[in-house]
């Protein structure tokens, strides 16, 4: 059985599952009703961040243009444009056996392609949410479901797994930003061009 979470849980990964390395972080959420005249676009990404709540270089941003960690512990597993049919839309891969020992911290976030010209935001966004679950068996460790909390943002932070000594916890954040991906980036100290 998964862990359900709510806003603010945290639970340990690793302490139930010992030798647990091999994760994947699936995202998803579907569409509402309303026609805002274009598909929506939402983009996952994954920043790994140091003590300092930032990242040590460009490539701790893995996303739809950075696909992979140079350390091979991230992977993107490409772009979903629409959002459409069940499951995750978009998932990311992540090998805990593998991440660099300055990375504390990876954040796992959700931002809206193109928000401010199709006047589209979190608000009329449904059922989203995260999951991680074995990546050998595909069996589901813990759901997040992200609920209703959402109007105007364009982008979101749905959970951080973090190392907590020899840990691998789960934090289930839920929290959004104005500003879309360029926000996010400022925030985890991604340089924008």
């Amino acid at each position: 059985m998964p862990i359900n979470l709510q806003k603010g849980q945290k639970v340990s990964l690793t302490k139930d599952n010992p030798g647990l390395s091999k994760i994947v972080v699936g995202l998803g959420w579907d569409i509402n009703a309303f026609d805002t005249g274009g598909d929506f676009d939402l983009d996952t990404a994954a920043f790994l961040l140091t003590d300092a709540g930032k990242v040590s270089k460009s490539e701790d941003f893995v996303f739809y243009g950075n696909l992979q960690h140079p350390s091979g512990c991230a992977q993107h597993m490409g772009d979903n444009r629409t959002g459409a049919g069940d499951g995750d839309d978009e998932q990311i891969r992540v090998d805990l056996s593998m991440v660099p020992a300055n990375i504390t911290k990876i954040a796992f976030t959700v931002t809206i392609y193109e928000s401010e010209q199709r006047r589209q935001n979190f608000g009329q966004v449904n059922n989203a949410f995260i999951r991680i679950y074995k990546e050998d068996t595909g069996e589901e460790l813990l759901r997040y479901d992200l609920g209703e909390d959402f109007s105007i943002e364009t982008a979101a932070v749905f959970g951080e797994l973090y190392k907590n000594g020899s840990e691998w916890k789960f934090n289930a954040i839920g929290s959004g930003y104005q500003g879309g991906l360029a926000a996010l980036c400022a925030n985890y100290g991604v340089e924008v061009e």
